[in-house]
């Protein structure tokens, strides 16, 4: 006999009232935790508020380098930067999608080159963990599940690092992310049979608003959502099979139609911009840095005749996301020093910044995979399935899996769609100590390591 979801336990029912004060709750505790994880925020990375500024000034390309002073923050120890030639003042550009920069515009517009990117991030963390609230009451978990994977996104995941650090490549993460929840949580609101476990035949209807040839307006909010996800970080569109196997309209191609049509929105402006901005549907400053950090970073084995996207790389990254392993006994800086738990110059054991795996700063997350009993009966949990494999293996075909960091960065692209695999699970426990011990451990891993982070001034 097939086994479903729906032999689950009925779930505990909230009131509104009752959800709304706890999902305020987990929004301040979050934002008092990441603001006080990192009190001395230098904003030394900071390239998104500098591309706001050069688009308040009309440009493209950020002013570069520029030397900074005791009054005026500089630039020019900047790396992921392409100086464009012949431009008075001189200007670079930066490769990251840009809608990170556009969420800071008006602070820059403000604050000027001042504006305080890092905590910014902290509060659009503590969003993105209310917002995983407000996505798992869509699914049919008891209260006590639902507030543990919760907390398990925002403080036993390497969300907690990306949001309480902040710099632009964890910025990137964080708007993503939120965005990525939302729209999860928007489709699973126009299916409520697949949010429910109830993967009978499809009835051909729209199960949301009608719109023109049957297209759920949710579905499309979804898409929008979705799409403006992918503006931040590129990588997320490759979870799109979850928006054609879960959302309003009845059937898969009407999901898909009105899905895509949201994500092509913000997609389609991102390729105008690339276009404008380079002359390229794509940016091709990835291939002019590639070039560079190949004969730079020889510890990090870039291979200079493989592609930046190559599948010889997924190979070699595969070990470094499932089970990269923390330094132990690293050599002492000081010989003076005496090998402690929190001694930068001489630890016992300490985060590797090339990065740890997934499982082993999130163990939790193994979870995840009881999950997949359901595959091919239950739709939800496919599109969830395929949509964390997608993006996990282009991921993996990166030459770069983003180092300096800890544990491993680029498990936040997926980790909306996997956080439906852990709380399906965690829910179907018949001993949930065994995942409440394991999120309990993962926070702790956490914390060791967002401390581990500022010791090492990551």
């Amino acid at each position: 006999m097939t086994t479903t979801r729906l032999e689950a336990p009925a779930a505990e029912q909230d009131s509104d009232d009752t959800t709304v004060w706890i999902g305020l709750l987990i929004f301040l505790a979050m934002l008092a935790i990441y603001i006080v994880s990192n009190l001395d925020r230098v904003n030394f990375y900071n390239h998104f508020v500098w591309q706001a500024s050069a688009w308040l000034d009309g440009q493209f390309g950020i002013r570069f380098p520029v030397t900074g002073t005791p009054t005026s923050p500089g630039n020019e120890y900047f790396q992921d930067v392409f100086p464009i030639a012949g431009t008075e003042p001189s200007r670079a550009l930066i490769p990251f999608p840009p809608l990170p920069a556009v969420i800071l515009l008006p602070f820059v517009a403000a604050l000027g080159l001042t504006t305080n990117a890092q905590l910014i991030a902290t509060f659009i963390g503590a969003i993105d963990v209310a917002i995983a609230f407000w996505m798992l009451g869509r699914l049919r978990l008891d209260r006590s599940v639902r507030i543990a994977a919760t907390i398990f996104l925002g403080l036993g995941t390497v969300l907690w690092y990306a949001a309480e650090l902040g710099s632009t490549w964890f910025f990137a993460h964080v708007v993503a992310v939120g965005l990525t929840l939302a729209a999860i949580g928007l489709a699973l609101e126009a299916d409520p049979r697949a949010a429910n476990g109830d993967d009978e035949a499809e009835v051909g209807r729209p199960t949301g608003r009608r719109w023109p040839f049957g297209l759920d307006g949710r579905q499309f909010v979804a898409g929008l959502l979705f799409g403006l996800a992918c503006t931040s970080r590129l990588t997320v569109i490759f979870g799109a099979p979850f928006f054609v196997l879960v959302g309003g309209g009845g059937s898969w191609p009407r999901r898909a139609i009105a899905a895509g049509l949201g994500t092509a929105i913000p997609v389609g402006v991102f390729l105008v911009y690339n276009l404008a901005s380079t002359g390229h549907l794509m940016t091709p400053v990835y291939d002019y840095l590639y070039g560079l950090e190949t004969g730079a970073y020889p510890q990090l084995n870039y291979h200079e005749g493989w592609a930046i996207e190559d599948p010889r790389y997924l190979i070699q990254n595969l070990p470094l996301m499932l089970a990269g392993l923390p330094d132990i006994l690293r050599p002492c800086t000081d010989p003076n020093a005496v090998r402690g738990l929190f001694e930068a110059t001489c630890p016992t054991i300490a985060p590797n910044e090339v990065g740890m795996g997934l499982f082993v700063t999130s163990p939790a997350w193994l979870l995840g995979f009881l999950s997949l009993r359901w595959w091919g009966v239950d739709r939800l949990v496919s599109g969830a399935a395929i949509a964390v494999a997608a993006i996990a293996v282009v991921n993996l075909m990166h030459f770069s899996q983003g180092w300096v960091q800890f544990g491993y960065r680029f498990s936040n692209d997926f980790a909306p769609f996997a956080l439906i695999l852990f709380a399906l699970a965690l829910q179907a426990m018949r001993r949930r100590w065994i995942g409440y011990s394991l999120i309990g451990l993962s926070v702790a891993i956490n914390l060791w390591g967002v401390i581990w982070g500022h010791l090492f001034g990551w």
